[in-house]
């Protein structure tokens, strides 16, 4: 079901969400491919295969397109069904879950947001079917939703546009969001160019050691929060 809020005032403040570690408790489009490379044991074996090679790259900004798109690959290839079927049957079977890896005060943040009439956006690494159908689960699916553009590769789907970094600043623009961003929500250091495009950045469950590159690199004060991740930095939120 899908809460009701006013739409976005005409004069509304664009503000920008990342999804996972910022509203999920977890990386949302690894839990995904991991299902679907689990699905069957020729699946399992070829991403062993790739692993050695694929892995490394997934560590590197410059190479994490083509590390991440290898698993993808493996989850995919000679698959029949639309990428949207897969991804509402997965968030189908583990319904229960994915709402409880959802950060209560994220969503009550993002909910404020909206009911003020904000302009609210998620942008996420995520493939923004995912983190759309995850959204619902908590009545937000209808919230516009920036992410990682998947497409046909040799037999399966890989990712074409990977929503991230500075390419998400790009995607967003591209999208028709051309206003300042007012504020900005991220855990991660990959998301510095929109937390240092925005008025007002808050990081948002960091990893610990990353804690004093963002008070370093951001405005002084910047919020830095922990909404409810395990492990991760910030300050804690009742």
């Amino acid at each position: 079901m899908t809460a009701t809020y006013p739409p976005p005032r005409d004069d509304a403040p664009l503000v920008v969400f990342d999804f996972d570690h910022t509203l999920y408790d977890g990386d949302s489009g690894t839990h995904l491919f991991r299902w679907l490379i689990m699905r069957a044991w020729w699946r399992r074996l070829l991403a062993l295969l790739l692993a050695p090679f694929a892995g490394p790259l997934v560590a590197f900004l410059p190479t994490r397109r083509a590390g991440i798109s290898a698993f993808v690959w493996a989850g995919t290839v000679c698959e029949r069904a639309p990428l949207d079927a897969l991804i509402d049957c997965y968030v189908a079977l583990h319904a229960e879950a994915l709402r409880a890896r959802l950060l209560p005060v994220g969503l009550e943040v993002f909910a404020r947001h909206r009911a003020a009439g904000d302009c609210v956006v998620v942008a996420t690494g995520a493939p923004p079917e995912l983190a759309r159908a995850i959204l619902a689960l908590a009545g937000h699916g209808d919230v516009p939703v920036i992410g990682t553009l998947l497409g046909q590769r040799l037999g399966g789907m890989g990712a074409r546009r990977h929503c991230h970094h500075a390419m998400k600043m790009t995607m967003l623009r591209a999208a028709g969001y051309t206003q300042p961003v007012a504020q900005a929500y991220s855990d991660s250091s990959a998301d510095l160019p929109l937390l240092q495009a925005a008025a007002q950045p808050v990081v948002v469950n960091p990893k610990r050691a990353r804690v004093a590159m963002f008070r370093r690199v951001l405005p002084p004060g910047t919020p830095i929060l922990n909404w409810g991740c395990p492990g991760r930095g910030g300050e804690a939120v009742a």
